[in-house]
């Protein structure tokens, strides 16, 4: 606590080998989130400008790749500050907000990969009746929804515990995840079911209506011709793989931070590293090299700066 400033500070207690190993960490960040804002630059540039790329699953993917961006940038800046200082410590304030972020971005992941789910289902299941049903005024609801609503409901559960008093100043992290809750001297128990809420509503039910959908369409292709059964591994395997990874560590996430477990603090620190680049990271070159379309206008766009 500073008394001068009344500003409360917590000690970010998740670091491995600082003295030894900083400026290498600082390295390998900068380069991991220049890496990641030029690669999600590009994919939101080719969407935006390629007029054939004007679509719900085009648009979806950009929604993603600016939710990377944004994410990237609430995080990597603190940790590199964090690994050239002698002491990693971040107000409350500014570890709330971090938090709010970093929930309210991952919920919306979710939201958006429920959605390019039901995108895929309606081209592939429902071809005719597709242009009336993703018309532009349902793509945008569905933007707005998959943004709004996470942000919301974490809004709400840090409004809950605004008040709460902290009985401990040391989160064992190097950001402000769920165990940031762990802090607090008491979680009421309106605030554990109303997380549990949160938790089903922005994930728990859209990975389940993801599998259903993508296990309904693999059944219809399954009958279908070879030219449609390629058309949806194409476009439905990406969205899978990515779901997958992001789920598993997501759910790492949250049973860290809720769950009293002897984690090794080294494991701790390689998975919570997971967490923030791996998505972020591997999201553009995923969609750019699997995605048809999106990978024809990268090889132009590589292919013309080569030879200017």
């Amino acid at each position: 606590m500073d008394d001068e400033l009344n500003v409360t500070y917590i000690t970010l207690d998740g670091y491995v080998d600082l003295k030894r190993f900083g400026y290498l960490y600082f390295l390998i960040m900068v380069a991991l989130y220049v890496l990641i804002i030029i690669s999600n630059s590009v994919i939101v540039f080719l969407i935006c400008i390629h007029h054939n790329l004007h679509e719900p699953m085009y648009i979806f993917i950009a929604a993603l790749s600016v939710n990377s961006v944004v994410f990237s940038t609430v995080t990597y800046p603190k940790l590199f500050v964090d690994v050239l200082s002698e002491k990693q410590i971040i107000s409350i304030s500014a570890c709330r907000f971090q938090h709010f972020m970093c929930y309210s971005i991952a919920g919306s992941d979710f939201l958006l990969l429920s959605a390019m789910a039901f995108d895929r289902y309606v081209s592939i299941c429902k071809p005719l009746k597709y242009p009336v049903i993703m018309r532009q005024t349902t793509i945008n609801t569905l933007l707005f929804l998959s943004w709004f609503v996470p942000g919301l409901q974490v809004a709400v559960l840090h409004t809950l515990v605004l008040n709460n008093k902290l009985c401990n100043f040391t989160l064992k992290g190097i950001l402000c995840n769920n165990s940031l809750w762990k802090l607090y001297c008491e979680s009421p128990r309106a605030t554990l079911i109303y997380g549990l809420v949160v938790m089903l509503s922005v994930v728990i039910f859209p990975v389940f209506f993801i599998l259903f959908t993508y296990a309904k369409i693999f059944l219809i292709t399954y009958r279908s011709s070879r030219a449609i059964q390629k058309k949806a591994a194409e476009t439905c395997l990406p969205h899978l793989f990515v779901l997958s990874i992001f789920t598993t560590l997501c759910a790492y996430d949250v049973i860290i931070g809720r769950l009293e477990l002897d984690f090794p603090k080294t494991a701790q620190l390689i998975m919570t590293l997971q967490v923030i680049f791996y998505n972020p990271l591997f999201n553009p070159f995923i969609y750019g090299l699997k995605m048809k379309e999106i990978s024809k206008h990268l090889k132009r766009l590589f292919c013309h700066v080569r030879c200017s």
